[in-house]
């Protein structure tokens, strides 16, 4: 997906079991964020930026949503822990992640994997991808997104 192209009408399953559309969302920009793993260090400090910002989020016209490739019971005890007061979605299949296109290879300590890479993408109101933000910074991403 790049700036531009109409976002996917379903999203997945949320940690309730509860499909997701972006309709469910209309006339409200969405912020969908992709993570690689709950209750890891990066990837809580990003929903915690979120979490902790997330009435700013919502007075500037923004929903969000985090998607990984985990269950939805761990989603369960990752929005728990956290108090997380947003929809994550279980992509457990990868069909959302490789819709988007961030299901990619990755290099770390010298060893090649598939994985999540940690994107952002805004969706306006019309179901349209308005933005990606792929330099993610964990700790401060609310304000990359209100930023902008």
């Amino acid at each position: 997906m790049k700036i531009g192209d109409k976002a996917p009408e379903v999203l997945g399953i949320d940690a309730n079991g509860r499909e997701i559309k972006l309709s469910d969302y209309a006339g409200r920009k969405v912020v969908l964020y992709f993570y690689p793993k709950d209750n890891t260090p990066g990837c809580t400090a990003q929903a915690c930026s979120l979490r902790d910002n997330y009435n700013q989020l919502r007075d500037a016209g923004y929903e969000v949503i985090g998607v990984s490739k985990d269950s939805t019971a761990s989603h369960t005890r990752f929005a728990e822990k956290h108090n997380l007061p947003f929809t994550l979605i279980a992509d457990t299949d990868l069909q959302l992640n490789q819709a988007f296109g961030v299901w990619r290879e990755k290099k770390m300590c010298g060893r090649t994997s598939m994985g999540t890479v940690r994107t952002t993408f805004i969706i306006d109101e019309n179901g349209i991808i308005a933005d990606i933000i792929e330099k993610v910074d964990t700790k401060d991403h609310s304000n990359q997104i209100l930023n902008k």
